[in-house]
């Protein structure tokens, strides 16, 4: 039997990155083995080991998409009045595109089919619809099974469309430490110093020091 596989491109921002990421659900969800599922990109890594990081998603209670309200032109300021009354500019929500999900909500996501065709026709050009539908669907649906928050960490500390990139001179023993256990959150309803299992943006040319201290970082006691 021939396999015919059909490339599609996408563009940054645009409504068809989502229609790429339910196209990777719903490959994935074919396993039925596979329970938990996770976004990441090319210039992200894990700052655990997968052990760690296998039992922190399959023993959580919630999924991890960040979801926030931000009164501002890059959050309210792309809500469309045309999605108006289905989806209101009080439920519009704005976060990350790296999601960690479980079974259930990805089905729910790939299945979704009044939520979606909303934002194919009234988020566009500069709505940047990988940030706002994931959020706004789960809050709108699913907000008690969300942490509402990411499981990647991210440096937005300067002003500008992309966040920081990390370059090889910026990792170190201790800022990788730091991304393990310099923050504080909940998970399943205790206080908890492991808050995000992968980091971006990395450059290629970190991947060096990175392996030199993965046996320094990635397996130290947690």
């Amino acid at each position: 039997m021939a396999t015919y596989l059909m490339m599609q491109r996408v563009r940054w921002g645009h409504v068809n990155m989502i229609e790429a990421e339910r196209r990777l659900l719903a490959n994935a969800l074919m396993d039925f083995s596979n329970q938990r599922f996770v976004l990441l990109s090319e210039a992200c890594i894990p700052l655990f080991n997968f052990s760690t990081i296998y039992a922190y998603l399959m023993n959580s209670t919630q999924s991890y998409i960040e979801a926030y309200d931000k009164d501002s032109p890059v959050g309210r300021g792309r809500y469309n009045e045309k999605m108006s009354p289905h989806i209101t500019i009080d439920q519009w929500r704005k976060g990350s595109q790296w999601f960690e999900m479980d079974r259930e909500l990805a089905l729910e996501v790939v299945s979704d089919q009044f939520y979606f065709p909303l934002f194919q026709s009234y988020c566009t050009n500069a709505c940047y619809s990988d940030e706002h539908y994931l959020p706004t669907f789960v809050t709108i649906k699913f907000t008690p099974k969300n942490s509402n928050r990411s499981l990647t960490w991210v440096d937005w500390s300067r002003a500008a469309i992309h966040p920081v990139t990390y370059l090889r001179p910026l990792v170190t023993v201790e800022f990788l430490k730091a991304l393990r256990h310099g923050s504080q959150c909940e998970y399943n309803g205790q206080s908890s110093n492991i808050c995000y299992l992968f980091a971006r943006k990395f450059s290629t040319d970190s991947l060096i020091r990175l392996l030199t201290f993965a046996p320094k970082v990635m397996y130290f006691n947690k």
